[in-house]
């Protein structure tokens, strides 16, 4: 099966918006196991553990899909990826990130810049 809109590495801004919904699907995966496993009980654990595969699998398909050089654009990805975390956290789980976290938050960031922005 050939893709031709993305044969070739996407625009800067198809690359965000993929890169923003491969990290949403990705922590919205994580966030579903961690319900299943520990907020979830009887017929919707398993419901819970079947909606994170399809998010995991989801990702794995939009992350994968375009021709990208993604080590390149790791630095991106981990910040998209941090901050969906912590909007999830807060959103799903009542968890507010705290002040190391928030810290953390900014050195990721940070190191994100460095590796989507130094050119050498």
């Amino acid at each position: 099966m050939s893709f031709p809109l993305l044969s070739r590495e996407p625009g800067p801004g198809l690359t965000l918006l993929l890169l923003g919904a491969a990290a949403f699907l990705e922590a919205f995966g994580d966030s579903c196991f961690q319900s299943a496993l520990y907020r979830s009980a009887g017929a919707g654990r398993f419901l819970t553990a079947g909606l994170g595969v399809l998010a995991l699998a989801a990702y794995g398909y939009t992350v994968n899909l375009p021709r990208w050089d993604f080590g390149r654009l790791l630095g991106v990805y981990v910040v998209f990826f941090f901050l969906c975390a912590q909007f999830l956290a807060w959103l799903r789980f009542d968890q507010r990130p705290s002040v190391p976290v928030c810290a953390g938050g900014a050195l990721i960031v940070a190191g994100g810049c460095i590796i989507s922005f130094w050119r050498a």
